[in-house]
């Protein structure tokens, strides 16, 4: 298991590679969500599942 590198060092390369694309995945995610959620899903230290849940209001009529 891969422990959570302390400000300032460096992750080994293949984690800090899976750091930046889980970065880059919840960006996505987070991009043009205006009301809901983001939950990230972590197994042996890693991002396995992001799940967005999207609230949409209604106009009343």
């Amino acid at each position: 298991m891969i422990e959570p590198a302390p400000s300032g060092r460096h992750l080994p390369g293949d984690a800090e590679r899976h750091l930046e694309e889980s970065l880059a995945s919840v960006r996505e995610a987070l991009t043009g969500l205006r009301y809901g959620a983001v939950q990230l899903t972590v197994h042996e230290g890693r991002v396995v599942q992001i799940d967005v849940t999207e609230k949409r209001r209604l106009k009343p009529n």
